[in-house]
């Protein structure tokens, strides 16, 4: 294997290269420092011995989002520091019987939806836990999970991927760590620990105060041998950029059932460069109302103005927490809550919990619930949301676009609304929204510009799908580019209607098929439409199509991808088992990929 290119010469002292009033916590300059020390030195003595590195570490990742994918850059950055070779892969880029050829395998994986794998990791985790699997007695690994601590399946696909490769004979290098949303740090401290290790066994000559872990902002995201596809922003959840948002406008009808909104951010001075298929996250603060309702019940006083504070910019008060849950249960052992919890059955508690808030919680829990000291350790941290880049940066210079609906209901004597969409919709105001970039290497349009590209987007599925056709556009490609869109009502819920047509009309949307599931007796859908269209479709994937799909993950994903399996299997004519490898084979082609939440 090609060992790690040197360095092209040595680096500057690191005092440099951190300017003193770089976005950085003190732990992360002490990494970054570190790190770049590390390199220099291995650049160092390669130049002065021309030794390759005595052993390479396949990092491999699964990955949703881009998260786990961007952790093991930096873990293939830190070992390089610490004088190891290193190459990120995805998890199914990966055979089994490559993965019985390599001798140190570090896993870093995500888990999706009810305890699944990422999308880029599914195929692997099948052939991993086959009968014909090879034993793995060579290999020497370790796993660190990334998920979100409020899932029942906390980490599952961490922990399944730890165990099955322990039962293939594999020896462990260090115990698996499940990481929370707040990831950085634990994922650091594993990282350290794991290359330490590995220097000790290998021999290999790490550098003096190379890096202990990986650290946001600082890592090389890219597969060894290779430069950083992107630099990674300064801007982070710990850091978010204020941005101004410089547009609020309603996309769909003042009459439909939905608030669809378009909004448009001002990227100013802050250097975040993105590109068509990533996510923004926005960093919103809960509405004041809620806030002073709860501290009512509570029977806290109005001038509690730093929890008031508190609550409003760093606590989860929309979505109860499991901590907060089992703490009810054992104090209102009588409450409407612990009587659907005794029932042991998941589903008819996750239909219990829908829509209700922590202020529900604690007024079913009556004169039992906890005070307001109790309860703030149970409330946790309030989190960024996602949400998909509707833009291109080449026809949208300076600015990045978001296509957002407003999630409003009410129940009773109260109204509901989302935490972020409702923040943004009604009170932002000319404050600045915290914002920072989610870059998701695996959902871009593709490179080459004479592919053909399938969209399937519903609803705020379109997302992406806008970014990518104006990015297609500004690039002049070539391609053919087919979108399927849907929604309710034409007339109420077509969003982006005008600028569709238009690119229809400038030959840039070569394909539009649209279904609106109310506008007739038989309701019609994306997948409908997919159906109706089955031999031009499957000639396009037969011509080198890239299909994507966006959008909710719980029906519509699964309904599209059992379309398309039926497309394939009708038009091969080879059976099911066949259609299932032929979609097997476009997704390690990364020519099917979804961006689903």
């Amino acid at each position: 294997m090609p060992p790690t290119p040197p360095l092209p010469m040595p680096l500057p002292p690191t005092g440099s290269l951190i300017p003193a009033d770089a976005p950085f916590s003190a732990a992360q300059e002490a990494w970054l420092a570190g790190f770049i020390a590390g390199v220099a030195a291995a650049g160092r003595r390669g130049d002065a011995a021309g030794d390759a590195p005595a052993v390479t570490i396949d990092v491999l990742f699964g990955t949703q989002t881009g998260n786990a994918e961007f952790v093991a850059g930096d873990v293939v950055a830190a070992a390089r520091a610490h004088g190891l070779g290193g190459r990120a892969t995805a998890l199914d880029a990966v055979t089994p019987e490559q993965l019985a050829a390599m001798s140190h395998v570090l896993v870093v994986v995500s888990t999706y939806g009810e305890g699944e794998m990422p999308d880029n990791a599914g195929l692997f985790w099948e052939a991993l836990q086959s009968d014909t699997a090879p034993r793995l007695e060579g290999l020497r690994y370790a796993v660190l999970g990334l998920g979100d601590r409020g899932y029942d399946d906390f980490c599952q696909a961490a922990k399944l991927i730890d165990t099955r490769l322990e039962q293939l004979g594999a020896g462990r290098l260090h115990d698996r760590v499940d990481c929370d949303v707040d990831y950085e740090e634990p994922a650091a401290e594993w990282t350290g620990a794991v290359l330490e290790r590995l220097v000790a066994e290998t021999g290999a000559r790490g550098a003096a105060g190379a890096g202990a872990g990986v650290s946001a902002g600082a890592g090389a995201g890219a597969a060894a041998g290779q430069a950083p596809a992107r630099p990674r922003s300064p801007w982070n959840k710990r850091t978010p950029y204020p941005s101004r948002l410089t547009e609020n406008r309603l996309l769909s009808s003042p009459h439909s059932a939905k608030e669809i909104r378009h909004y448009e951010f001002d990227l100013g001075d802050s250097g975040i460069t993105y590109e068509a298929g990533d996510a923004l996250a926005v960093v919103p603060l809960n509405d004041e109302t809620l806030v002073g309702d709860l501290l009512t019940h509570l029977g806290e006083s109005g001038d509690q103005e730093e929890v008031a504070e508190l609550l409003r910019t760093e606590r989860e008060i929309r979505t109860p927490s499991k901590e907060l849950i089992a703490d009810l249960v054992e104090r209102a052992p009588s409450s409407e809550l612990a009587s659907v919890v005794a029932h042991g059955d998941r589903s008819d508690l996750d239909s219990w919990l829908w829509g209700r808030d922590v202020l529900d919680l604690l007024r079913d829990a009556g004169p039992k619930a906890p005070r307001l000291d109790e309860l703030l350790p149970l409330l946790r941290p309030l989190q960024a949301r996602q949400y998909s880049i509707s833009s291109s940066p080449l026809a949208h210079p300076g600015s990045v676009h978001l296509t957002i609906a407003s999630v409003r209901y009410g129940s009773g004597e109260r109204t509901y609304g989302g935490v972020a969409s409702t923040y943004l919709a009604d009170r932002i105001g000319e404050s600045p929204a915290g914002i920072y970039l989610q870059p998701n290497a695996s959902f871009g349009i593709p490179s080459d510009d004479d592919s053909p590209v399938i969209m399937i987007g519903p609803g705020t599925g379109i997302a992406p799908f806008r970014g990518f056709l104006h990015e297609r556009a500004a690039r002049g490609a070539s391609g053919r580019n087919w979108l399927f869109y849907g929604d309710r009502h034409r007339e109420t819920d077509f969003v982006y209607e005008d600028e569709l047509t238009r690119l229809r009309e400038q030959g840039v949307l070569t394909e539009l098929d649209l279904a609106f599931s109310r506008d007739q007796a038989e309701k019609v859908y994306v997948q409908t439409r997919m159906r109706e269209r089955s031999r031009e479709l499957y000639a396009w994937l037969e011509e080198g199509a890239h299909v994507y799909v966006c959008g909710d993950a719980s029906r519509m994903a699964k309904d599209v991808e059992t379309a398309l399996l039926g497309v394939i299997a009708g038009q091969r004519g080879r059976g099911d088992d066949d259609a299932a490898e032929y979609l097997a084979d476009l997704r390690r082609a990364k020519r099917y990929v979804r961006d689903v939440y």
